[in-house]
């Protein structure tokens, strides 16, 4: 007779991934995160609006076969702007997806679990190759519920930059792999685009992390090459960002080029300056100088564990317990985090006012981001000492106050996701961002009830209204079609802002539009008779040429890719 095996040797018998209990213990501490949003509301933080609105206008377009949308439909009550073309598309089209399957109260607290459980996952990956697999998983955890991401939570709601922040851990795994400084993982073809992907995926998330990302990144590379005396490093890291570029220029390109047609220097308009959000700068704006404190406070709090951890784990003295090769990676990781710690304050204003676009982080307090992370692979490391499980429990303890001071300082509306659908179903639509809005116009002159299109005489100072007729047969965010019948000149005005990317046609001729004195709002010169008016938003050669950039790089990362999977291993 066969002896069936006892419950406790059949569970000894399974052997789980580690990364499955970094997966459960992530999706533990982001659901911990998101409790007060079941009691008191949507945590409704300084960018709610502006991405709930993202969310809900890309899921509208997409129910119109639009598939990558540029112009928002329902912004600027109803006039629209190239949101879209200068803001990251990986975050709101998450966003968008998750409403159209789940109620518009679960979006956001769904967000917020998945990005953060991808945090701690991405973690784990990294930190599983420097330490110990339970000091990797409570490091992770720790990275799962630090201060920037508490403060993203619930006070900033930066949904964009939370989704770029949980990529980082990867794309430093990806670095340190193709820098030849992980321990029996020799860099092979792959390697350069096994960093190009999640250094993209950043960029594809948010630009101000991305900017974050590349100074990093060429930070960590020429450390690499100076300290290791090869200047092959130096090009692998060169190649891996050029390549990471190259796949996010579907994006890149577009938004560096047009910005030329918006006022985009309204992102860098009072209360947004770099030199007004160093650490605990006080500025006449009592508002804005208390965030800036309690964002500096979650920054402070990050800089001190970096500094601590560092130094509990001892791994930059000679007399450590680790090989040297095992060191290799920490000299890198301290001066990636010591950099970004100086960056943060005032003494560096001259690098934020001449490096490249370095002023577009607006914030320097973001690069805690970046902190966060290097901070965590030196909390992984004391964590792996005897009863380091403690500083787990001491980071866990420490979390739970700095939380409830987060939650007890933003603002929780029950309502806000149903206002913003709302907003679409009345026909009202969102208000618009600055520095997306069309050269010469200013989005607060426009009108909020706007018709779709109305007859204007074509003398500006004739008040008498002309008898046109004016029939609307396809109105969609990106094709307008009109028939106009007018008994003698007129011009026709739109619910729509000019923009380079629109083509206009008349009775199918192109014509360039008008526009009214105190906006932008297009108007359509006609002569008398019927027309048929066609508006189309056209895809610019610097779209064409991004999306072929972007092409051409990604069929290189997958021949990189299947090169690396069909050469054979080597034999010692």
């Amino acid at each position: 007779m066969t002896n069936l095996p006892s419950s406790s040797a059949l569970f000894k018998s399974i052997r789980l991934p580690g990364w499955f209990f970094a997966l459960c213990l992530s999706l533990l501490l982001s659901t911990l995160l998101v409790l007060p949003f079941f009691w008191l509301g949507t945590a409704s933080g300084h960018d709610f609006e502006f991405h709930a609105a993202s969310w809900l206008d890309a899921a509208y377009q997409w129910k119109e076969g639009i598939i990558y949308p540029r112009w928002t439909a329902w912004t600027n009550h109803g006039f629209g702007e190239p949101r879209f073309i200068f803001y990251p598309p990986l975050s709101w089209m998450l966003g968008a997806a998750l409403t159209l399957l789940v109620p518009d109260l679960a979006a956001p607290v769904l967000f917020i679990v998945l990005v953060q459980t991808l945090a701690g996952l991405s973690a784990f990956f990294l930190l599983r190759r420097l330490v110990a697999p339970r000091a990797a998983l409570l490091a992770a955890g720790c990275y799962v519920i630090n201060p920037n991401a508490l403060l993203m939570t619930y006070i900033r709601s930066d949904f964009a930059e939370q989704l770029a922040c949980a990529l980082f851990p990867l794309m430093l795994l990806a670095a340190l792999r193709l820098c030849d400084l992980l321990e029996d993982s020799p860099p092979r073809l792959s390697s350069t685009a096994l960093f190009a992907l999640p250094f993209a995926g950043v960029w594809l998330s948010n630009a101000p992390a991305g900017v974050i990302a590349s100074y990093s990144m060429a930070l960590f590379f020429t450390w690499a090459a100076i300290s290791e005396r090869s200047w092959r490093l130096m090009f692998r890291g060169a190649a891996g960002l050029a390549l990471g570029l190259g796949l996010a220029s579907c994006y890149l390109l577009p938004a560096a080029y047009e910005q030329r047609w918006v006022n985009i220097g309204q992102a860098l308009s009072s209360g947004l300056l770099p030199s007004q959000n160093f650490l605990f700068t006080a500025i006449n704006d009592p508002e804005h100088t208390w965030f800036n404190w309690i964002a500096s406070t979650c920054a402070l709090f990050l800089i001190l564990l970096l500094a601590i951890a560092a130094l509990a784990s001892r791994r930059f003295s000679v007399h450590a317990n680790s090989s040297a090769r095992s060191r290799k990676p920490f000299p890198a990781l301290f001066l990636v985090g010591a950099a970004s710690t100086v960056l943060t304050l005032s003494l560096t204003s001259p690098l934020w006012n001449h490096l490249p676009e370095l002023r577009f982080v607006q914030f320097p307090w973001r690069w805690m981001s970046m902190i966060a992370l290097v901070a965590s692979c030196f909390l992984a490391l004391v964590i792996q000492k005897r009863r380091g499980w403690l500083w787990f429990v001491v980071i866990l303890l420490l979390t739970v106050p700095l939380a409830s001071f987060l939650v007890d300082n933003t603002w929780w509306d029950e309502d806000e996701m149903s206002a913003q659908r709302d907003a679409i179903d009345s026909g009202h639509g969102f208000d618009g961002t600055d520095e997306y809005d069309p050269l010469g116009d200013d989005h607060l002159d426009l009108p909020p009830n706007a018709l779709l299109a109305a007859a204007l005489p074509v003398d500006s100072e004739d008040s008498s209204s002309p008898q046109v007729r004016v029939q609307i047969q396809r109105w969609t965010t990106e094709q307008k079609d009109l028939h106009v019948d007018a008994p003698s000149d007129a011009r026709i005005v739109l619910r729509l802002l000019n923009y380079p990317a629109w083509r206009v046609e008349v009775n199918g001729k192109a014509i360039s539009p008008q526009r009214l004195d105190d906006v932008n709002q297009m108007v359509i010169p006609l002569d008398g008779g019927s027309s048929e008016i066609g508006v189309r938003f056209t895809r610019t050669w610097d779209r064409l040429l991004g999306g072929a950039i972007s092409a051409a790089a990604a069929l290189l990362a997958a021949i990189l890719l299947g090169l690396s999977r069909k050469r054979p291993a080597s034999v010692n």
